[in-house]
């Protein structure tokens, strides 16, 4: 190689290495969670998961799924992974929580054929159940069965499937779930947006049952570039509902799936929610994972889960929230 050569790919190699040197310097650092270092590597952040759990946790919403030994309807919105009960109880392993309780998922319908598996693998005193029920076609010696197996809750679903009801439609739809579980003491888990909430009024009181809102109630953050931090969670359409809802004696709601409800993954936008219902409603909220995170393959939940320690822990609330909330909710004697 002559020397004249040599030299042009010398200054080359001196041009890139300060060019890269200067795009890394003024680069913009990844949010917080997807950061692997050695000050805040995943394992440390797992460690202190553990050491801060408080003993008796529950998660309060999770599913599992069993491939294609429990079909799916063919309404479907979504085709899942297998994710079993050894899978959940693996999972819940690295987060030191024992006690579950499994939701129907939406893909199933009214078929929970794989929750009750679930249950009976994992014993009433670990596990609670929410299935979803036909509320014409139920009936009693069916629902007393599922009671003894640890289903304590029944789930109506109109997010998901992104049901519309008029104000008349939804009181009557509440109504007649209503008159299902009120004789077995079941909770009804309602996963309903949050613009929605003003229009159930005084209904739940009338009720006379425990009624559970599913994350968050089910707010409508701004999109990313149109909000400041911290967000003013009664700006939100239906939020001042939710917390009028929840100093009722039978209200409660999961702190939980903020991911599909925030796409800042730092959480900026639900934190402001969480705080403030922490603050008005600390014996109505409790802790939920919502694994396997449906629809978000590869999620890695366990950021939120250091999120929720951290927000319980600056309220004073981390036992009421993980442990005890859930017991009283769920009927844990």
């Amino acid at each position: 190689m002559s020397t004249e050569m040599f030299n042009v790919i010398a200054l080359i190699h001196s041009f890139l290495q300060r060019t890269v040197f200067r795009l890394w310097k003024h680069a913009t650092p990844l949010p917080r969670q997807h950061v692997i270092s050695e000050k805040h590597s995943y394992s440390q952040l797992y460690s202190n998961i553990l050491r801060r759990m408080p003993a008796d946790a529950w998660d309060s919403h999770m599913h599992v799924t069993g491939g294609k030994d429990y079909p799916i309807i063919p309404t479907a919105a979504y085709t899942p992974s297998t994710h079993t009960i050894h899978d959940a109880k693996r999972f819940e392993s690295t987060i030191g929580i024992s006690n579950v309780v499994f939701v129907q998922p939406s893909i199933y319908g009214n078929d929970n054929s794989c929750l009750l598996d679930g249950l009976r693998a994992l014993g009433p005193r670990r596990g609670r159940g929410v299935v979803g029920i036909d509320p014409n076609k139920v009936n009693l010696e069916e629902l007393l069965a599922w009671h003894e197996l640890g289903v304590r809750g029944v789930r109506l679903n109109l997010k998901s499937v992104n049901a519309k009801l008029t104000p008349t439609q939804l009181e009557d739809k509440l109504r007649q779930y209503a008159k299902i579980v009120k004789p077995l003491g079941w909770v009804l888990e309602l996963f309903i947006e949050m613009e929605s909430l003003p229009i159930i009024g005084d209904i739940p009181e009338d009720l006379g049952i425990r009624i559970c809102f599913a994350h968050f109630g089910a707010p409508k953050l701004p999109p990313m570039e149109k909000r400041t931090h911290p967000i003013n969670p009664y700006n939100l359409a239906g939020f001042q509902s939710l917390i009028n809802l929840l100093q009722k004696p039978d209200v409660w709601v999961k702190i939980s799936a903020a991911y599909r409800l925030d796409e800042d993954p730092e959480f900026r936008g639900i934190e402001a929610v969480a705080l403030e219902l922490l603050k008005k409603a600390p014996s109505r909220c409790v802790f939920a994972s919502d694994w396997p995170h449906t629809r978000f393959d590869g999620f890695d939940v366990r950021p939120f889960v250091d999120r929720c320690l951290q927000w319980t822990e600056a309220a004073g609330t981390t036992k009421a929230v993980f442990v005890d909330n859930a017991r009283d909710l769920w009927d844990v004697r």
